[in-house]
């Protein structure tokens, strides 16, 4: 292993990096980005690489677009920093809010603003604690997530998630907080089990989840319409129209977390679109404002509005927010976001690549070591396994899918290992045809090189 150098050093006596075996960083060191450009980012020693993961899901627009930097530039100097506590607000909330208003796939009467998808996921359940007491539901108050979930890590937000590794040793998840089956057919599916009759299934355990739990104690069900970090997992056909039937039979409030697939990226500009369901609320960020600044929200409907009125007025206050929710410079440069999208028909773009990237995503199911290439739209996960046949995982241990992110960063490529060993794709919306072969090229020879290494260390014998 090479000596860090002085900013690799700094960098690990300075910081506490997330999602990391820090024992383990403490050698290897960061990999330090200084620039970036379109889909393309550059090391501090100047190597270029294709931004596959378009940073954490998030920069739709890519690096380096001037509108947002003079945007963002213009609010500063008008207005650095307004809050909408007590009362106060400012010009690019309200618009932004109008603006949401007028682009969400349901009607929505207000939107919440925050700054970031687990603030949001946090606020939801915030929201309907509120609303059941509101309406004289004091035991209605159980939430409902999915195992492979990722709905944020504050502490709420992670009882949500349902990730192990998100809640082990932090003595998560909290009590009321109940996951049912995943829908990813790959691990789940019976054999021989149709999409159809799979849908079928994961509905009826829903509903038996409710009926033992009792549905006068189940406040809401939350959902990714493609779950990201649990490994980019598409739903069987007619998945949500049964699993909103469930929600309706039981009164059960349904959140739809769009933190990952909102503005664009499953090719309409809400996820829920794409997947043909309706919530009731919505969780948005990350791409609200291309990550070039943080925002987040929550888009509420009338009826839970008119529950927060009077709740408010009964107990003399609305107390929850966030000191930087609508931040004037972050809700300028997500409204300008938005009007990209619109204006350039960014969401059409990337529709109109999804057939390429998904071509070439679902080749890689012949390679050895994939058990499963899956995606929709411009998101992709490959799952890499010891066994195709059996679909046998790799041990934790060998950390294959970290092994398979290294490779691909010396083919200069950036892509994420996440939930087992799924090699997660999810490039700028902007990203043309030429680069999502290059991408693909890339990301192929980093798997040669992870199967060269794995059968070396007679890793798939194991």
């Amino acid at each position: 292993m090479p000596p860090l150098s002085n900013l690799a050093t700094r960098d690990v006596e300075t910081l506490v990096h997330p999602f990391i075996n820090l024992a383990r960083f403490r050698d290897s060191g960061p990999l330090i980005i200084e620039r970036g450009q379109g889909v393309t980012v550059y090391d501090t020693d100047g190597k270029a690489y294709i931004e596959a993961m378009a940073g954490l899901w998030c920069t739709a627009l890519g690096y380096g677009n001037e509108e947002l930097v003079e945007t963002a530039a213009a609010q500063m100097r008008k207005l650095s920093f307004a809050h909408l506590f007590t009362g106060k607000s400012h010009d690019a909330a309200i618009e932004l809010a109008e603006k949401l208003k007028e682009i969400a796939p349901v009607p929505i009467s207000k939107v919440f603003f925050c700054n970031s998808g687990s603030e949001a996921n946090d606020s939801q359940v915030k929201l309907v604690w509120y609303l059941n007491n509101a309406l004289g539901r004091p035991r209605k108050k159980k939430i409902i997530s999915r195992m492979k979930a990722y709905h944020g890590v504050t502490v709420v937000a992670a009882s949500l998630t349902g990730l192990p590794g998100n809640q082990r040793d932090f003595d998560l998840p909290l009590s009321g907080f109940l996951h049912t089956t995943c829908p990813q057919a790959y691990r789940f599916a019976h054999d021989g089990e149709s999409e159809e009759a799979f849908a079928t299934r994961l509905a009826g355990e829903l509903d038996a989840l409710i009926v033992k739990e009792g549905a006068d104690t189940v406040a809401a069900f939350i959902a990714e319409p493609v779950m990201g970090a649990g490994g980019v997992i598409v739903p069987p056909k007619t998945y949500y129209e049964k699993i909103m039937a469930v929600c309706a039979k039981h009164d059960v409030f349904m959140i739809d977390d769009e933190v990952i697939c909102g503005f664009g990226r499953l090719g309409t500009m809400f996820g829920c679109e794409k997947l043909y369901f309706r919530p009731h609320s919505i969780s948005i960020a990350k791409a609200m404002s291309s990550a070039y600044l943080p925002i987040a929200g929550v888009m509420i409907p009338e009826a839970m509005y008119q529950a927060l009125l009077e709740e408010s007025k009964k107990i003399g206050v609305f107390a929850h927010g966030f000191t930087y929710g609508g931040h004037p410079v972050s809700a300028a440069v997500a409204l300008k976001a938005i009007e990209i999208y619109v204006r350039d028909r960014i969401v059409e773009t990337g529709a109109a690549r999804a057939p390429q990237f998904q071509a070439r995503l679902a080749a890689l199911n012949a390679h050895p070591l994939v058990g499963e290439a899956r995606g929709l739209g411009l998101i992709g996960g490959i799952e890499l396994v010891a066994d195709k046949k059996t679909k046998r995982s790799f041990a934790p241990a060998h950390a294959v899918g970290a092994r398979a992110v290294a490779f691909a960063e010396a083919e200069g490529l950036i892509v994420r290992s996440v939930a087992g060993d799924v090699i997660t794709l999810c490039p700028p919306l902007i990203i043309g045809a030429e680069e999502v072969d290059e991408l693909f090229d890339r990301l192929t020879r980093a798997l040669d090189r992870t199967l060269d290494w794995a059968t070396r260390e007679r890793l798939a014998l194991e």
